[in-house]
């Protein structure tokens, strides 16, 4: 049965590496979710946290495939409840379509979300946090008037000790 995965790669920041790894993943049909890059703990090396929603056989074929290529150090696969995570959304709303009615101040504090931009036209809102808070969110502000909407990829770390060279 599927399940969703988050997949982490430690790799030495090289042009192309990204296409290697998607090629892999694409050569399996498995869809990327979300996905982000920055850089780790440890200098020079880089991380990416990609999303995937396949079997654990397959995801685990995939993590073998995955660390054979030559720019990857590490990759580790974990579940939801081995990691702790959060996505960062942000949405632009008209002025007039939150304040018309509308109360903003509960939809922003009942949404533990926080404004970062007033200006007579639009309001930027920002909310970090899981997928479904930020769709939540999303969908109470869309009759208010949303003019436009980003989320980020997961950004995750390990409940347990894990190091580079584990």
């Amino acid at each position: 049965m599927k399940q969703e995965f988050t997949i982490s790669l430690f790799t030495e920041d090289n042009i192309g590496i990204l296409n290697k790894i998607s090629i892999i993943l694409t050569r399996r049909q498995i869809n990327i979710e979300s996905i982000t890059a920055s850089e780790s703990a440890v200098r020079g090396i880089q991380i990416l946290t990609l999303v995937v929603r396949t079997t654990p056989e397959m995801v685990q074929k995939v993590a073998r495939q995955i660390q054979k290529v030559v720019d990857v150090i590490k990759v580790f696969v974990h579940t939801s409840d081995e990691i702790v995570y959060q996505e960062l959304a942000l949405f632009k709303v008209k002025t007039k379509g939150l304040m018309s009615g509308n109360n903003i101040d509960t939809i922003v504090r009942g949404h533990h979300a926080r404004i970062l931009e007033v200006s007579p036209e639009y309001i930027v809102i920002e909310k970090t946090g899981h997928k479904a808070e930020i769709t939540e969110l999303l969908h109470q502000l869309e009759p208010c008037g949303l003019l436009q909407y980003v989320r980020s990829g997961r950004v995750a770390i390990t409940n347990q000790v894990k190091e580079l060279n584990a």
